[in-house]
């Protein structure tokens, strides 16, 4: 099966927030993409609500349940106390949990699964235990041990974090070096039982390649990437042209 496409909202969020108006609609925006062939929205609500605000997740639960109830909801964030509330409030399809330092612009590194195995343990099987899938965002290094570890801790899936591949635009032999680690990372995940989804400045061009390496990657969460491309292409346009990357049949 291609890999689902997840719709990232954060950055439309976060050009709303610029002059604290309501448009563009988030909610509204979330809409075309969904209507457009996405799979699922994503959001990242962080605890300054400087993109997403915890007054647009009941929208868009509202949004999918009551117009696309074969899409997926999918909140990623760092596991505080408040940010688990909100995903118990919220009942999203799945939970991507992410080491995020509150202060941080965006998510830049996967967690260090040895040193926190404790912690995520018990935070995995609470949010599992109320129906949530759980993925764990995760360094595409090539190591066994890790995934092994993700999986230990009761995970479903991991995201494999792809920013570094992203980063190699202009660099065709470093982008080959990066895919490889990241292809060999979601080998290691299969072979411990998990799924792999991925994300992180993922884009039309450099897509199809990583799907080529990884076929069975289940999911690709994309925000920056498809927004910028909306503002040529159109929102529902560049979902079709994100959705034929992943090698969906149109």
């Amino acid at each position: 099966m291609p890999a689902k496409l997840s719709v990232n909202l954060n950055a439309i969020a976060m050009l709303r927030n610029r002059r604290d108006l309501p448009w563009p609609d988030v909610a509204g925006i979330g809409r075309i993409a969904l209507e457009a062939g996405a799979s699922g929205l994503t959001v990242h609500p962080r605890p300054d609500q400087r993109h997403i605000r915890f007054s647009d997740l009941p929208l868009l639960r509202a949004l999918i349940d009551d117009e696309f109830p074969k899409a997926e909801f999918n909140i990623e964030g760092y596991p505080t106390e408040d940010f688990l509330a909100l995903c118990e409030k919220t009942e999203p399809e799945q939970v991507t949990l992410v080491p995020d330092d509150p202060s941080q612009a965006t998510s830049d590194h996967g967690w260090d699964f040895a040193r926190h195995e404790a912690f995520l343990t018990t935070v995995v099987a609470r949010l599992k235990n109320r129906g949530m899938r759980v993925s764990l965002f995760a360094d595409g290094d090539g190591k066994a041990e890790p995934v092994a570890i993700a999986r230990r801790i009761g995970a479903d899936r991991i995201e494999l974090y792809t920013g570094p591949y992203g980063g190699c635009y202009d660099d065709g032999d470093r982008a080959d070096a990066e895919i490889e680690r990241l292809g060999d990372t979601a080998d290691a995940a299969a072979a411990a039982g998990l799924a792999v989804n991925a994300g992180h400045d993922l884009t039309v061009a450099n897509l199809p390649p990583l799907v080529s390496r990884i076929p069975t990657l289940a999911e690709v969460s994309i925000g920056h990437g498809l927004t910028a491309d909306a503002l040529v292409h159109g929102m529902a346009d560049s979902v079709r042209r994100f959705r034929r990357a992943c090698g969906q049949d149109m």
